[in-house]
Order: structure tokens, then sequence, then C-alpha cells
């Protein structure tokens, strides 16, 4: 392993001052072992942490930096945006730009909303939905992460289940009591909870493409299915698409599946890496939202100018060069088959678009529950292995991978390498 001095150091100092040392628990590494290393800087591909170790980097900040890091654009757009000033809580011109730029590639946007996050955009369209429909329940499927709001903390993915937690202490019964889970990729599941319900659900959301148990695509006709399904009952069909958005498509899944949600729910890329959500559809349902509706939600930060800046930059650079990022990944993953297949290693390798994971079962995976058959253990094995040489990866079994505009041939030759090494070290010990 390499020597970690510094990272270790820092990680000492936060742990004395900060719940688990962290701002957000997966960054711990109780899953994976050993403490974490603390970044420096990213160019490119690449980041570089506080000991002078190079990584080609997987995690992209869980998804926002489809170009890059330090891309020139994005710089050029941030020292222009900071130049005149931080924040206004007033109007600014580019909102309505960024808007606008969204809208062009996903036009089931009739009217959108800016926020200072997912979960803030999450919980304003399940208010929204729940105003517009006069129904209570929400339906969501289990392993789908939303957010870390009281009423959809239930069954939740990625870091909840990376830290064996079922739901979370502290919220509330009644919380959760409108809240229905059913299996995703399970239709016939969505059918009963309707049937069972008929009348009092608002919406169902869900991720169309699952990002937070590993990446999970939908199945055959599923989306169409859910569709159908809440369109029959006249309830809202919500799409998170704070993963899927300009990463499975650059219209997102609803355009590569061709399926229209009523509401859909933004962050990451829109934001470039700054804090950012948004959530928007038809228009007929946003005119409910403050001040033109009755349906209260504001935010002091909300439309920031540095995160507008950044993310028009970064839908600009990254959706010109969607395509190279989609073919690194879909070389990866080819190759991470041939490599498991040559070491009679177990091993799904999803993916789609310019996001991908590996599962360590030998089961088909489709949902938490089949993707809960990993092998967590030798998960944790091959991510240190793939750290001593120089490739990062989500420290999770249950997070996405992701892919820059910016990996290059040499960088996935790179990861290949590794993956085949640790795929070695890790039977080995």
């Amino acid at each position: 392993m390499h020597q970690r001095t510094i990272s270790d150091q820092l990680f000492q100092e936060a742990v004395s001052c900060m719940p688990g040392g962290v701002s957000s628990p997966v960054r711990a590494y109780k899953a994976v072992g050993g403490s974490p290393i603390f970044i420096e800087r990213g160019k490119g591909a690449w980041i570089q942490d506080v000991d002078g170790h190079q990584y080609v980097d997987y995690v992209l900040s869980y998804g926002p930096l489809l170009a890059g890091h330090a891309h020139p654009k994005v710089q050029t757009a941030l020292n222009h945006a900071i130049r005149r000033g931080t924040s206004f809580g007033a109007c600014i011109k580019d909102e309505a730009r960024l808007v606008r730029k969204i809208q062009s590639v996903m036009p089931s946007i009739e009217k959108l909303r800016l926020v200072n996050s997912g979960t803030e955009a999450v919980m304003s369209a399940i208010r929204l939905a729940r105003a517009f429909t006069g129904r209570d329940k929400i339906l969501k499927c289990i392993g789908n992460y939303h957010g870390h709001a009281d009423s959809l903390l239930v069954e939740a993915g990625s870091g909840v289940a990376t830290l064996g937690l079922p739901n979370s202490p502290g919220v509330p019964k009644r919380s959760v009591e409108d809240t229905i889970v059913v299996p995703f990729n399970d239709l016939m599941a969505v059918k009963r909870a309707f049937d069972r319900c008929s009348g009092e659900i608002a919406a169902m959301i869900v991720e169309p493409v699952a990002g937070n148990m590993g990446v999970i695509p939908p199945q055959d006709d599923y989306l169409h299915g859910l569709r159908h399904l809440t369109h029959h009952h006249e309830s809202l069909l919500i799409f998170d698409e704070v993963m899927t958005g300009f990463r499975v498509h650059p219209g997102g899944a609803q355009a590569l599946f061709d399926v229209t949600p009523d509401l859909t729910i933004l962050g990451k890329v829109i934001g470039g890496g700054l804090p950012i959500g948004a959530y928007g559809g038809r228009e007929d349902i946003m005119t409910m939202v403050a001040p033109q509706g009755p349906v209260y939600q504001a935010g002091t930060l909300s439309g920031n100018p540095l995160s507008v800046a950044a993310g028009m930059a970064t839908l600009d650079a990254g959706i010109q060069h969607w395509d190279q990022a989609a073919s690194a990944t879909a070389t990866l993953i080819e190759a991470f088959k041939d490599i498991a297949t040559s070491q009679s290693v177990p091993v799904q390798v999803q993916g789609v678009g310019t996001m991908f994971s590996c599962f360590f079962t030998e089961k088909s995976v489709t949902d938490w529950e089949s993707a809960s058959t990993s092998d967590t253990d030798f998960f944790a094995k091959v991510f240190r292995a793939f750290l001593e040489h120089h490739v990062y990866l989500p420290p999770s079994q249950y997070e996405a991978w992701f892919v820059s505009t910016a990996h290059d041939a040499e960088s996935c030759t790179l990861t290949m390498e590794a993956f085949e090494t640790a795929l070695k070290k890790s039977l080995r010990s």
C-alpha cells in the first residue's frame, strides 16, 4: 500500500471534530477497510492525493464531472462568474439560459425550478405531486436512493446499503407510513401496489437506471409499463435523473428509453461539481409552485451564479464529446468481462452510457435482492488493489462508477491492467 502519512494524519484530525471524520458516510471507507485518502487536486481523468499519489478517477465527485476535473471551459466560466460576485439572492440572467439548455435535450421539462441539492429537489417534487393529485402515498423502489428526506429514507440504496442500515434512526414511523416500496424491475409488484391502494398514490418516483445499488438497467418495457400504470391510475411518474441525467444519454434516461415522465429531478451534472438541484416537468403541474401557485418552496442560494456557470460550461463541454466517454465506458465493460472470465472470477459488469459497475456474483443482477448477493469482501480486496495500482473507485460495492470525456486510451489501458492485477491479488489473499 502507498505510504499515506499526510492522509492518515488529516483523517485522525477530522475524526476528532467531525462525525466519523467525514462530511458524507461512504467517504469513511467503512465498507472497504483502511482510512480514506485526502484529495489535493484533479485534472482531466486524474486526481492527486495530499501524499502526492496520482489515480485515474472513476468517482468524479459521484457523477457531476462529465467533462473531467478542472476542464478549461468550466474554469473560465467560474473565473468570470466569481469576479461578479458569489451570491445575490436575486435573479440572474444565466438561470433561464441554463434552464433553456436543459429543455433543449429534455423537452418533457416545460417549466423548471432550480434548488440547491438533489434531496431538496425530491422533497419539493413530492410535495408538488401530493398537492397536484390531492393524494398522500408515494411509491418507490427498494434500493433506489432519492436523498435523505425522511419519507424516502426507507429501503434506500448506496450509502445506507453500504453501512448495512435498512433505514435510519430518527425517522418517525409516521414519516414513512405513506411510502410504499416495491422491487426495482418488477412491474407486477407495481401493479399490485396500485390495485391495493387505488386512488391513494400521488406518484411513483424511480431511478430509471438504478445507480445507488450499483448500475442496474431497466428491463424491457419496465419504464413504459410504469408510464402506463401511473397514467391509468391518474398518478404522476417522477424520474429521478440526478445521476442518470446527461450520463446515460445526452438527454437522460427519458430520451434513451423514449419515456416521458410527468416530473424530472436533476442535479450533479447541471452544476458541474458545484451544489445544485432542480425539479421540473409539465407546465400544468409546475404552475402550482409559488409564487405562481400555492405550493411553497424557496431557497436563498437557489440559482447560485457559480453553480449555474459551472453547469452551463459542463453541459457544453460534456455533451459535445459525450460519445467519446460512452465509447470508453463500453470498452472498459467488455475488457473487464474478458479479464474476469480469464481469471474465472464470477462478475456481472453492467453499465449504461457513461456509468458502470461490477457485481462480484454469479447471479444476474436486476434488483436490490440480486445485487445484495455480491461478494462485498472480495470487492473490498479489489478496491484496495486498484488503489495500489493508481485507480480510484467509489469505496462501496453499491456505488456507480463514472467515466468522463477526459478518460483516454492511456487511462483506460492502465485501468484494464489494474483490474487484471487486482483480481489476481484478491484471489490469492
